[in-house]
């Protein structure tokens, strides 16, 4: 903030609160400061601060005042009470689950256990000022990496700081790099992996549209150490507003000279190009997401050769997904120390979850390594709502797995998950309650990761069809108790045979669901389970909340008029439920 600016009015502008008018508000405040001449305040568009579940959010600073749920109509008030008198509107505070309005974000319980580390700058810069990003140390890590250190000095850093890839796989960053530096070469690359394609997830996304330099600067970190003067970023399409923050941040750190020819007079050249996906989940594979920028069928091939060894177009390529590389500028100026002193032995750092389902505090949280699921759900999601027992949280997005109460104690890292056959994945976290039908939910995951196969291998193909069948059978009640055996066994041997990590972990909601809730596939086998919701055709005002909620749009109805529910479509997740405003949905 410029000594001749006392206050800045941060207006979330990321892809969930952009939805919900925020834009209209940054353009309200902008409006009224000028109408009123105060030049000392300046409104200015932010990335995410993470409250996703109590957007639109606008944050005073540096009064450190909080509001949520912010609506254009709002802005009048705001200027008059706070910026010209104040007093902050208490009605636009938040409020505890105590029933007390909370103005200071460090005071909530959300943000209490969370560590920003690679969200340090989201929701505290402007996205698409570089300025800003240099005022927080921006561009000073690759300063120092260009001026006073080897490649090999990065790599040894890197190595020691205990940095594993965030994408899902957790191998070890510095040893990535390394193997690529090995490799000999006329030509080498980096690529970012910014397709992030499971449900829910938006963690990478964020990052992009919150602080897309930090990516840009650790990539040209990744290209010095490795011996690449070239990076690619695969991101998909369907990310317009991180796509343009991008683009601008490249252009600005080309101007400024921190990308291109002879950066900072050291010899070394590193570019940055953008390369569109169409969204195919099995392209978040590093194989298949090379393929895909080569202009090929995306497809996974087996390893090895590694990508390190011949990647892109047969050269040495390293793939990072985004919120790994995020890490890299803050591990090279702060040490590999300080990073390892944060999380557990076996895994350094934070991690990044998307925290959506049945809690009550939706949003984008980052956590050090080592905090239990229990601490998330409960002390940072602030628990289930209407009290309802919690059953399980699915971690690890479409390839992971469910924790049930009994393990929600776990801490959170790569080996402990490992232990209760589950996965960090990219970083998706969903809360299901009492009401969740297990069978439905695995159906759920089940039909995207058989939409999504490349079709390559017959296991994935052919397998993940025929256990979708039996399943939706089964739901039908057209199925018996030798089904969920066969289910059972095709499961098993899908993610035995499959050709990719992708494949192999597609049954993995099934045996998971298998594993804990057996019982409710017995329940369908023996007819025994009625699944679903029904709305009351009397209570029903067909405000349409209930059907722009649901996930697998199973509920059909016009506008002011009674709305049905699907129930073959219907995966019993509750969602409609919590979203009527008026109480006419009910559990069958």
């Amino acid at each position: 903030m410029t000594s001749n600016i006392r206050q800045q009015i941060l207006v979330c502008l990321d892809t969930g609160c952009t939805s919900a008018r925020s834009v209209e508000i940054l353009q309200a405040f902008q409006t009224g400061l000028k109408k009123r001449f105060i030049s000392d305040v300046e409104a200015k568009k932010t990335g995410c601060l993470g409250f996703c579940g109590q957007g639109p959010i606008v944050k005073i600073y540096p009064d450190n005042v909080f509001y949520v749920k912010v609506q254009p109509e709002d802005v009048e008030e705001i200027i008059e009470e706070h910026v010209l008198h104040g007093r902050p509107v208490k009605r636009l505070l938040y409020k505890s689950n105590a029933g007390g309005y909370i103005p200071d974000q460090n005071d909530m319980n959300f943000y209490k256990k969370q560590m920003r580390v690679v969200l340090k700058n989201c929701g505290l810069i402007d996205p698409e000022n570089i300025n800003e990003y240099i005022a927080q140390d921006g561009y000073q890590a690759l300063a120092k990496v260009l001026e006073t250190m080897t490649p090999e000095d990065v790599i040894k850093i890197i190595k020691d700081s205990g940095l594993r890839g965030r994408g899902g796989g957790g191998f070890p960053t510095g040893i990535k790099w390394e193997n690529t530096a090995k490799s000999k070469s006329d030509e080498k690359f980096i690529f970012c992996n910014a397709d992030e394609g499971d449900p829910g997830a938006f963690m990478d996304r964020s990052i992009l549209e919150g602080d897309p330099h930090s990516v840009l600067e650790a990539m040209a970190i990744g290209g010095y150490a490795t011996g690449a003067n070239h990076g690619k970023i695969y991101i998909r399409a369907e990310y317009p507003l991180a796509i343009n923050r991008l683009k601008t941040a490249i252009s600005q750190a080309e101007k400024y000279g921190f990308l291109g020819k002879n950066i900072f007079n050291s010899g070394f050249d590193f570019d940055v190009q953008i390369r569109l996906g169409a969204g195919a989940f099995v392209c978040g594979e590093e194989t298949a997401l090379i393929h895909s920028v080569e202009g090929k069928r995306g497809e996974p091939t087996r390893k090895p050769p590694f990508p390190s060894v011949s990647g892109y177009l047969g050269y040495p390529t390293t793939v990072n997904n985004v919120e790994t590389y995020a890490n890299i500028p803050q591990i090279i100026l702060k040490g590999p120390e300080w990073f390892n002193s944060i999380g557990t032995d076996s895994s350094s750092g934070t991690k990044v979850f998307a925290l959506a389902g049945n809690v009550n505090n939706v949003g984008l949280v980052e956590v050090p390594m080592g905090i239990t699921i229990r601490e998330i759900v409960y002390d940072i999601g602030g628990g289930i709502p209407d009290d309802k027992e919690l059953k399980a949280v699915q971690i690890g997005g479409p390839s992971g797995a469910m924790i049930t109460k009994e393990n929600l104690d776990t801490p959170i890292d790569y080996e402990n998950l490992k232990k209760i056959n589950a996965m960090m994945g990219s970083g998706g976290l969903i809360v299901m309650d009492e009401d969740n039908d297990m069978v439905g939910i695995a159906k759920f995951y089940l039909e995207f990761t058989q939409d999504e196969s490349c079709g390559k291998c017959t296991p994935c193909r052919i397998g993940t069809k025929r256990l979708l069948e039996m399943l939706n059978r089964l739901m039908d009640q057209k199925g018996n108790i030798d089904m969920v055996q066969k289910i059972k066994v095709l499961s098993q041997n899908i993610k035995d045979t499959a050709a990719c990590g992708l494949g192999q972990t597609a049954p993995n909601p099934v045996l998971s669901t298998l594993e804990f809730f057996e019982d409710e596939y017995e329940n369908y086998a023996n007819g025994l389970t009625k699944k679903g919701y029904v709305i009351d055709p009397n209570k029903c005002i067909g405000c349409t909340k209930c059907a722009r909620s649901c996930p697998v749009n199973c509920i059909e109805g016009e506008i002011r008029k009674p709305h049905k529910i699907d129930n073959n479509k219907c995966i019993a997740c509750g969602t409609c439920y919590h979203a009527c405003p008026v109480q006419a949905i009910s559990k069958l």
